[in-house]
């Protein structure tokens, strides 16, 4: 369900909560593409929860345009959301939804998705989180200035013109812990939403690897 929570700033945003089913093994939060809060990402935070995870989806376009959801076919006006957002206060909701399942008792890991995937590395880097995951992050070269405060794992499409070998090398190359794996696919590939894009068998080894990063270090 949709509710709200409130960042260190006062600022007040949207975030869909996902309740664990039975006990609750720690917390979750999943971080979105350039299209908001998707019904997709719904779908995704259900399937965490019937693994015994609190999720939550912090609405981060909510500062510049509430409730904003963009079609998978309208990119550029995704991008032009995200490219007007500022970084630190991305991060300050990004805090808020981490504090929320905190309060629950447990740790709390986060992962993320294209521009949510390189957030989810900022987290790791700046926030008080037991574990990221990232899916095919992008921007993440702004992201090599801090060291991690906690275990990383990441999933890149070997095709993915957003994050080349030569990033993910530069990467590698400033965070060696970083544990990274390439599949056979493209950007998007984990996105059961966007045909075009979506590789069934590297989404499934990706949300395996994920699900067994999260019982390493989450619960």
């Amino acid at each position: 369900m949709m509710t709200q929570i409130t960042a260190s700033d006062g600022h007040v945003l949207d975030c869909w909560m996902a309740p664990a089913e039975g006990q609750s093994r720690g917390g979750l939060v999943i971080l979105q593409e350039i299209f908001g809060v998707t019904d997709q990402l719904k779908s995704l935070a259900e399937t965490y929860a019937k693994l015994g995870y609190d999720v939550a989806i912090p609405a981060l376009f909510d500062r510049k345009e509430k409730g904003a959801v963009i079609p998978f076919s309208d990119a550029a006006r995704g991008l032009e959301l995200m490219q007007s957002t500022d970084p630190v206060e991305t991060m300050l909701d990004i805090d808020a939804a981490v504090r929320a399942l905190a309060e629950k008792g447990g740790k709390v890991g986060v992962m993320g998705f294209c521009w949510g995937g390189g957030l989810a590395l900022r987290a790791a880097q700046k926030l008080d989180i037991a574990g990221a995951m990232i899916f095919y992050g992008t921007r993440l070269q702004q992201y090599l200035d801090s060291p991690l405060k906690a275990p990383v794992i990441g999933h890149f499409g070997s095709t993915d013109d957003h994050t080349p070998p030569e990033v993910i090398e530069q990467v590698k190359a400033y965070l060696p812990e970083l544990e990274v794996h390439i599949y056979d696919a493209g950007h998007a590939f984990a996105n059961d939403a966007r045909p075009a894009a979506y590789a069934p068998e590297a989404a499934a080894l990706a949300h395996e690897r994920s699900k067994a990063f999260l019982a390493a270090h989450i619960g």
